[in-house]
């Protein structure tokens, strides 16, 4: 049996938010509570002429990979709604594969 999960390029996430509200509404969460929440690595100076400053995506124990979407052939609400594309649901056999050809800033989170 193959276990699921979500593998997260953070290199390309704009911050946007749309996976905390998409994942908000889909599960009808309350204020303040949430099953994906953007943590913001604050802007830092990596030398004298380049500065970094990352969203990470970061799944919650309230994420249960949005079952009841997925029992019906859709993807979890914050996958759909990511407008970055860089949050992606599959086998995480498969998706730990797709790693091997992308950035060092790409994750893999299961519940």
């Amino acid at each position: 049996m193959s276990q699921n999960g979500l593998m997260i390029d953070y290199e390309y996430c704009t911050g946007c938010h749309s996976c905390e509200v998409a994942c908000k509404l889909e599960h009808k969460l309350p204020t303040g509570v949430f099953g994906i929440k953007l943590a913001e690595d604050k802007p830092f100076q990596i030398d004298e002429k380049t500065w970094e400053c990352k969203w990470i995506p970061i799944t919650t124990q309230l994420c249960d990979l949005c079952k009841e979407r997925v029992s019906k052939d859709k993807p979890p609400s914050c996958v759909l709604h990511c407008c970055a594309h860089c949050i992606e649901y599959g086998d995480l056999v498969d998706l730990a594969k797709k790693m091997a050809g992308k950035s060092s800033k790409t994750v893999l989170f299961s519940v």
